[in-house]
């Protein structure tokens, strides 16, 4: 099997948080190294996440106009500073979502656009909380006032969102993409995008199989690509739903879990 994988892997795709950033939210020393040696190899790399555009562009300066980023779970695409993809939610959905998000008393919401992020709130702690994750991010007196496309709802919930915040939202299972993409975070999206959506149009651009593909991922907003690869990783520490959808399993974020599997498929 990994003989024959180093044969055929053509593109790498890794989520961010979980995945492939250790615990303080920096990539391993030892990714540098490994993508010199995958784009030697013609492999492409894709990073993959409910993040900011200019978020992950900063953590990829170095590398960003050879990689392909999805961005905010794949409702926006971006290639050497080219949009490829973009999903917006419009204007009449974005008002429903804010009178919804609204309601909760115990989470902030992150209104997340292309241009920017905006935020409500003033409490230090939970903009300390968003600022990992966007690094463009604007104070707002009021969401409707925003002009911007949005691209999805980020709701941060300190008390854990798959118990408290998800229930909320369960009347708009039916017409949203609702996913908890973190412990703490709850996305809201067009029914239509996510990571999976994206990383098809990828492989339809780049002329990539499945089976030519790689993908990490370790929470639920990862779900839909990992259906999308033959070689297809949950990591150690991965919500349980996901694991079972993953083909094989990786060691844990901060053990590096990403180019150890990477090492030991394609080289």
């Amino acid at each position: 099997m990994v003989k024959d994988s180093k044969a055929m892997i053509k593109l790498i795709v890794s989520d961010m948080d979980g995945t492939l950033l250790v615990e303080n939210h920096i990539i391993n020393d030892e990714f540098w190294t490994l993508f010199a040696k995958l784009s030697e190899k013609g492999i492409i790399f894709v990073a993959a996440s409910g993040r900011q555009y200019h978020n992950l562009a900063n953590i990829f300066q170095r590398i960003k106009e050879d990689i392909y980023i999805v961005a905010e779970n794949g409702t926006y695409v971006v290639h050497q500073e080219q949009e490829l993809f973009l999903d917006a939610l419009s204007k009449k959905d974005v008002k429903q979502l804010i009178h919804t998000a609204r309601k909760l008393t115990h989470a902030t919401l992150v209104l997340c656009g292309k241009k920017s992020a905006y935020v409500e709130t003033e409490d230090e702690f939970f903009l300390a909380e968003i600022g990992k994750y966007y690094d463009k991010c604007q104070r707002v007196d009021d969401f409707l006032t925003v002009d911007d496309e949005i691209l999805k709802l980020a709701i941060c919930d300190l008390t854990g969102t798959e118990q408290h915040s998800l229930p909320m939202f369960a009347d708009l299972l039916d017409d949203y993409k609702v996913v908890v993409s973190g412990k703490i975070w709850l996305d809201i999206s067009k029914k239509s995008a996510n990571k999976g959506v994206a990383i098809k149009k990828l492989q339809q651009i780049l002329n990539i199989t499945p089976e030519q593909t790689m993908v990490f991922g370790d929470y639920m907003n990862d779900a839909e690509m990992l259906e999308d690869a033959y070689y297809s990783f949950a990591m150690a520490g991965a919500h349980p739903e996901l694991k079972k959808k993953a083909r094989y399993l990786a060691g844990s974020n901060n053990e590096n879990g990403v180019v150890k599997a990477i090492k030991a498929f394609v080289f």
